[in-house]
């Protein structure tokens, strides 16, 4: 399918300029979702509002999405407090959530790509786009878990706790682009 504009270029300009505001902006929002952390007793895994930023970020900014997590990856590892609970550096890099980081990279390419093959215009296709960048973040931060608790115990600390949310924010962030595209298609017409 050829590619198509994300919603972000629809309603704002496409400029180099405009491009560098909205990767920086969308770095940003990862980072004022991870300030939204619930520390888990049993887990060195928090519940946060991350995911769903990354996610809307990605679907909003189509393959900018990616830079965006890139940004945000860098300034937590030069060490500002970007990262869940303000953390920062190679220590939040390298350790237990770790992997779910990486896995945002991951998750924004895939979410991003398909923003660009017009999946974030409707409520399925949306859903299923949020859904494969869910499981890439599980694919990449569950076996970078597995190294620092007990294998048997993985799931259980790394993914069951966290289904129901991520469910909830996957859904948000899936009702927000079609209802998005809608209003930008009623801007459209009312300007021409």
């Amino acid at each position: 399918m050829i590619a198509v504009r994300p919603i972000a270029f629809v309603v704002l300009p496409g400029s180099l300029l405009w491009k560098v505001v909205l990767v920086l902006a969308g770095s940003a929002l990862i980072a004022l979702g991870a300030q939204l952390a619930i520390p888990l007793p049993f887990s060195p895994v928090p519940v946060t509002g991350q995911t769903f930023a990354v996610l809307l970020v990605a679907a909003a900014l189509g393959r900018l999405g990616l830079a965006s997590v890139i940004a945000y990856l860098v300034e937590g590892a030069a060490g500002l407090p970007v990262f869940a609970g303000g953390g920062s550096g190679l220590v939040t890099l390298t350790g237990p959530t770790g992997g779910y980081l990486v896995g945002f990279a991951l998750a924004a390419a895939i979410v991003g790509s398909a923003a660009e093959r017009g999946w974030d215009r409707h409520l399925v296709t949306a859903l299923a786009a949020m859904l494969l960048g869910e499981i890439a973040i599980y694919l990449c931060g569950l076996p970078w878990l597995a190294r620092f608790v007990p294998a048997g115990r993985v799931l259980d600390l790394g993914l069951f706790p966290f289904i129901p949310g991520d469910l909830f924010k996957m859904v948000l962030a899936a009702l927000a682009l079609p209802t998005a595209w809608r209003f930008a298609g009623r801007g459209e017409k009312a300007r021409r």
